[in-house]
C-alpha cells in the first residue's frame, strides 16, 4: 500500500510541478556522463577495447548513486524514506513534460504554423524536422509520445514497484546513457553498447506492459495484430512493440520512411489507418495519461485485496 501512495503523489506531483526548471538531477548526470565518456572513449574503432571501457563508464556512473541509495534505505527513518521516495519518483517521471511538448506540437498544427510545429517537434525527435510535412511532424510527436510514455512514464512506475529507489534510478541512469551513447556511428558503436544493450533488458517487460496498456485503451484488436505482426520488423525490440501497439490502438499509420541528418531512413509503416494529424498527437497524450490512472487504480485494488485479505487471515 506504501507504493501505491508513493505512485498516486509523484503522479500527483508531476502533475502539479511538472520537472524542475533547473538544478534536475539526470541533467547533473548527463553532465558527468559526458565528462566520463570523454575520459575513457579515447579509442572508438577498437572493438574489445571500447566495449569493456563502455561496461567501466557505465559501473562508474551507476554504481556509487546505488550504494548511496541502499544506504539511505537502512539508515533513514521510515517516514523520511517515504518522502524520499516520493521525490525519487516525481524526479524520475516525465508526464507533464511529455504532455507540454507534445501539446506545443499538436497546438502549432491546429493553427496551421507549419514552421513552429517543426521547431517544437525538432525538440523531441533526432530526425530533420525542416524537411517534415504536416503529416511527417504528426506522425514524429505522435511516435515520440507513445515511445517516451514507456520510458519516461511506466517503465519508472514498473521499476519503482519492482525494485524502489535503486530500481528506478538505474532504469533513469541506464536509459539516459542509451540516449546519449547509444548511437551507431563510428564514436559510440561499440563504447556505447553495454549502455544500449542494458536498457533494451530493463525495458523489455515495462514496454510489453506499456503496449499491452495502449491496447487496452484503444483499438485492441488492431493494437494486438500490429504488434505480432509489425513490432519485429522494427530495429528495436522495445519501441516497435511500444509504438506497433500504438499505432493500432489509435487506429492510424505511423513510421515509413523519415528524413534524418544522415537522409531518408526507410523504416517499416507501423499500425493502420489514415495518417497522422494533430489530432493524433493529442489522442497519444489522453492514452498515456489514461494509462497512467489505469495502473493507479489496477494498483489501489490489488492493494486493498492484500489488505483486506491479511485482515481475514
Amino acid at each position: 500500500m506504501f507504493s501505491v501512495i508513493v505512485c498516486l503523489f509523484a503522479v500527483l506531483l508531476d502533475r502539479g510541478l511538472g520537472e524542475p526548471r533547473r538544478w534536475h538531477p539526470l541533467v547533473g548526470f548527463g553532465r558527468l556522463a559526458g565528462l566520463v565518456e570523454r575520459w575513457l572513449n579515447r579509442s572508438p574503432t577498437h572493438r574489445g577495447r571500447s566495449i569493456s571501457l563502455g561496461l567501466l563508464g557505465v559501473l562508474i556512473l551507476v554504481l556509487p548513486v546505488l550504494m548511496v541509495a541502499e544506504l539511505l534505505r537502512w539508515t533513514l527513518n521510515v517516514w523520511v524514506y517515504l518522502l524520499l521516495q516520493t521525490l525519487v519518483l516525481y524526479l524520475a517521471l516525465s508526464i507533464r513534460g511529455l504532455t507540454e511538448h507534445g501539446r506545443a506540437v499538436s497546438n502549432a498544427l491546429h493553427s496551421g504554423d507549419l514552421e513552429l510545429a517543426r521547431e517544437q517537434v525538432g525538440r523531441i525527435v533526432s530526425r530533420k524536422a525542416s524537411e517534415l510535412d504536416e503529416q511527417g511532424v504528426a506522425a514524429a510527436a505522435s511516435e515520440s509520445m507513445l515511445e517516451n510514455g514507456a520510458d519516461a512514464v511506466f517503465a519508472s512506475l514498473f521499476w519503482f514497484l519492482v525494485a524502489g529507489i535503486p530500481g528506478v534510478l538505474l532504469h533513469r541512469m541506464v536509459n539516459t546513457l542509451d540516449a546519449m551513447w547509444g548511437y551507431r556511428n563510428e564514436r559510440y558503436l561499440y563504447f556505447g553498447r553495454v549502455a544500449a544493450r542494458l536498457d533494451d533488458v530493463m525495458n523489455w517487460v515495462p514496454a510489453r506492459l506499456t503496449a499491452l496498456t495502449y491496447a487496452l485503451l484503444g483499438n485492441t484488436r488492431l493494437a494486438w495484430r500490429c504488434w505480432r505482426t509489425q513490432a519485429p520488423q522494427w530495429d528495436s525490440p522495445n519501441a516497435g512493440t511500444v509504438m506497433a501497439a500504438g499505432a493500432g490502438a489509435l487506429a492510424v499509420t505511423l513510421g515509413g520512411p523519415s528524413p534524418y541528418a544522415s537522409g531518408i531512413k526507410q523504416r517499416p509503416v507501423l499500425g493502420h489507418g489514415p495518417a497522422a494529424s494533430a489530432d493524433t498527437v493529442d489522442s497519444a497524450l489522453r492514452m498515456v495519461w489514461m494509462g497512467v490512472w489505469l495502473w493507479l487504480g489496477v494498483l489501489t485494488l490489488f492493494a486493498v485485496a492484500g489488505l483486506l485479505l491479511g485482515v481475514g487471515a
